[in-house]
């Protein structure tokens, strides 16, 4: 275990290293071109936001299935969603970018926009302020009173803890994710001027369940072995691998029925959105995302031996990890450049803020034994493993 906590140190040092060169760049890039700057950040921000948030929707359906796959998982999913904190800070610049980022925010769009001035009691400034500040209050909240608990568990054999998790996750799994949406149409959506969709947040919810199950996999193949034994580890890694085939699949069935609906309908204010994302050279991303999001994964995944391969699980989770990214970058970009175009300080925004994110992520990972323990529900094995860590 000590090996274990010097490698996540070390690792923890070069992520800081990362973050501040990133962050770095990206004052670099305010000064350079303040609206560059500004999609850049918000991409990166509603990327890495995503992930806490998957790793919040993981941690309370294992909290209340109770799965096995769950219990070696529990303690990094954890550590993914008490990262909101961090993520709600990182929300501050983006109140100063408002005008640079949103139609609604700039007044000779709005004056020239029956649809935006019959929307502006709802998305205006303080509005939209008010519900991100209310928002991330509800979250942490949530997060902070299911970490605690959670811990506690490990100090005593007394089922409690874990009758009040289940409790309040029961719940939470439903409020979390109506306000993710909410939060994610006022971030993501409301750049467009005149474009709504109701599945968008189901297919944004659905990446970050993905994201987080991607991330996870890399992280416990690079040290599971160590605080699992093979079989259990072996067990761990095929239940993985079934989830991400699950949200690979259920990913690409929302983000096609989508398309398909709004194709089906072809309505101006609608099939413009789509337009913008297929045409100046957008349309290679969207082959590379459909090749490496959905069918490359997807055929792996069938097989059962893939999923028992510890090493090619986690390459196809990262390729899965970076392919959103690419994914959500498709999402945004297209709004502000109508040719395809990637600048540096979106490099220089996705590894500064992903650096803090993966820093503050492995101190919560250090401080607090890596295995859940005296969990009423947790297999015979497991439990014995993690008392004897």
């Amino acid at each position: 275990m000590n090996q274990t906590l010097q490698k996540l140190s070390r690792l923890q040092k070069i992520t800081a290293v990362i973050a501040i060169v990133g962050l770095s760049f990206c004052c670099l890039g305010l000064v350079w071109d303040r609206h560059v700057f500004y999609v850049s950040y918000l991409f990166a921000f509603v990327f890495w936001a995503g992930l806490s948030f998957g790793c919040f929707y993981a941690a309370m359906i294992h909290y209340l299935t109770g799965g096995r796959w769950g219990f070696p998982a529990r303690r990094f999913f954890e550590a993914g969603f008490m990262t909101l904190p961090v993520m709600a800070v990182l929300l501050i610049p983006i109140f100063f970018g408002v005008h640079e980022l949103y139609p609604w925010a700039q007044p000779d769009i709005v004056a020239a926009d029956k649809a935006l001035q019959q929307r502006s009691s709802y998305e205006n400034f303080t509005a939209f302020l008010a519900r991100a500040v209310v928002f991330f209050n509800i979250w942490i909240f949530i997060a902070a009173r299911l970490r605690i608990w959670s811990l506690r568990q490990d100090f005593t054999q007394d089922a409690a803890p874990t009758i009040k998790i289940r409790a309040l996750s029961g719940p939470a799994i439903a409020i979390v994710p109506l306000t993710t949406s909410f939060a994610f149409i006022d971030w993501a959506m409301s750049i467009e001027t005149n474009w709504y969709s109701t599945i968008f947040p189901v297919i944004i919810l659905a990446g970050q369940l993905l994201t987080a199950f991607a991330f996870v996999t890399v992280v416990l193949a690079w040290i599971g072995n160590e605080i699992l034994s093979d079989e259990q580890a072996g067990k761990m890694f095929h239940d993985l691998g079934n989830f991400l085939l699950a949200f690979v699949m259920f990913w690409t069935y929302v983000a096609f029925s989508q398309v398909i609906i709004i194709y089906s309908t072809n309505l101006p204010h609608e099939i413009s959105w789509y337009l913008r994302r297929i045409s100046g050279g957008w349309l290679v991303l969207v082959a590379f995302v459909a090749l490496f999001h959905f069918f490359a994964p997807f055929f792996l995944l069938l097989f059962r031996t893939v999923k028992k391969n510890v090493r090619t699980l986690a390459v196809i989770a990262l390729l899965l990890f970076i392919v959103h990214a690419l994914a959500m970058y498709w999402v945004v970009a297209p709004t502000f450049y109508p040719q395809i175009h990637v600048h540096w300080t979106a490099f220089a925004a996705w590894f500064g803020i992903g650096g803090l994110w993966l820093t503050v992520f492995l101190e919560n990972l250090k401080t607090h034994p890596l295995l859940a323990r005296n969990d009423p529900r947790a297999p015979k094995p497991i439990a014995q493993t993690a008392d004897a860590k």
